[in-house]
């Protein structure tokens, strides 16, 4: 898709029009916009939101997930629990480049305890590059009150990392609204949420928040992180 004046321009003008409505809308005028787009769905909370009103609206819509050979098995569950309840005839298995065992062949073991950044590069980063090139725009679960980083994120707008159309049905939402509409729904989430796991990454780079901690504290405990560089800063 062109990167334009004009074409960032509709961008904007959309992102002002769908500021206030319902996710189910803005989900419903991303289809229609952008028909070659994809759902990146990690299986969290505001994922699983989004995965059950993007299986109402179309059961034939693209999904992804990064599978970074190192998700906890709650999350690898979880996956085919929603398969189970919707389908997801177009789901997409993402898998970076190279194996645990080439990454530690190439790099040493254990690079996400020295070197997060690169192990996050490796296993997430590049591959999202790699299947984001297929397509015009993506779905994202970002929400503005998750972390600063996000605070300024719009319903729709243009990603310069990815080059593409990044579109955040939920980027108003509280995360009151979106148990609220778990639990309404009956929609399947990862058992983790119940143990302090407000943030559900890897198996080594994810530990349960202490009361009164901030929600994203719990990935990469121990480093100045707290993205893992899918989504620029805001």
């Amino acid at each position: 898709m062109s990167t334009t004046e004009k074409e960032l321009g509709w961008i904007e003008r959309l992102a002002d029009e769908f500021e206030e409505a319902q996710p189910e809308k803005i989900i419903e005028e991303a289809l229609k916009r952008v028909p070659n787009i994809t759902f990146a769905c990690s299986f969290g909370a505001e994922d699983m939101v989004l995965l059950d009103m993007l299986m109402n609206i179309d059961k034939e819509a693209n999904v992804f997930y990064l599978d970074t050979n190192v998700l906890f098995q709650e999350t690898y569950d979880l996956r085919d629990r929603a398969v189970e309840k919707y389908g997801i005839p177009n789901l997409r298995q993402v898998l970076p480049a190279i194996t645990l065992e080439q990454q530690a062949e190439q790099y040493g073991e254990a690079l996400w305890g020295r070197d997060p950044n690169q192990c996050c590069n490796i296993r997430k980063v590049q591959p999202l590059t790699n299947v984001l090139q297929e397509y015009d725009g993506w779905i994202t679960g970002i929400r503005r009150e998750q972390a600063p980083t996000r605070a300024n994120a719009k319903v729709f707008e243009w990603d310069g990392k990815f080059n593409l159309v990044k579109v955040n049905p939920l980027v108003r939402w509280t995360e009151g609204q979106v148990w609220r509409y778990i639990k309404q729904h009956d929609v399947p989430y990862n058992p983790l949420h119940d143990q302090n796991y407000p943030s559900i990454g890897c198996l080594h780079c994810t530990r349960p928040v202490k009361p009164g901690e901030d929600p994203r504290s719990g990935r990469w405990a121990g480093f100045n992180k707290t993205e893992c560089g899918l989504h620029p800063s805001a």
